[in-house]
């Protein structure tokens, strides 16, 4: 989740377990009390269909150095998710031009200690990426059968890995496969 560029003055809505506005505050006063607040998740392929998947750096605010196989992050107040998934998809892969990602579905995400609205999405991405250095600290294309191998194996992003669990249902949903 981007970062970078971003303060803790930031205002985001904040929102109800419906996912209506209730109000609006800083990110740094949503982070410290737990306010219910939108996200966006980005599933981005390459041109032969491989998954990007980095390592958070060690100065993240939030899952420092953890594995994620999105990119994403906070919605704006007032931002439309899919505005703010394609402004995260294209600073987090350092592109531009990316085409519009596609919504999957959204759903409640609901930490221990925090809680926010998921949308998730998927991008094509045929251009070379150049990932933000206080972002990422490593990153790889990675097949699926690849990401499945390492879901036991790496320290995942917690949001991150119920958002592939979802989807992983979603798509058995709509294939018909498990």
């Amino acid at each position: 989740m981007n970062e970078s560029g971003r303060s803790a003055d930031e205002i985001l809505d904040v929102v109800d377990e419906h996912d209506r506005v209730v109000g609006r505050a800083p990110r740094g006063e949503v982070y410290a009390r737990g306010l219910r607040h939108r996200c966006v998740f980005v599933l981005a392929r390459d041109a032969e269909g491989r998954i990007f998947v980095h390592r958070r750096t060690p100065v993240k605010l939030v899952f420092p150095s953890l594995y994620d196989m999105f990119v994403g992050g906070v919605v704006g107040a007032g931002e439309a998710y899919d505005e703010a998934a394609l402004r995260e998809a294209e600073e987090e892969l350092g592109v531009s031009g990316l085409p519009r990602p596609s919504h999957l579905f959204t759903f409640l995400y609901d930490g221990a200690d925090r809680t926010w609205w998921s949308a998730v999405y998927e991008v094509r991405c045929g251009l070379p990426v150049r990932p933000q250095a206080e972002e990422v600290a490593w990153h790889a294309f990675l097949t699926e059968e690849e990401v499945e191998r390492r879901l036991g194996e790496w320290q995942w992003v917690p949001d991150g890995l119920a958002a592939y669990e979802r989807l992983r249902a979603y798509r058995a949903g709509i294939t018909g496969r498990a």
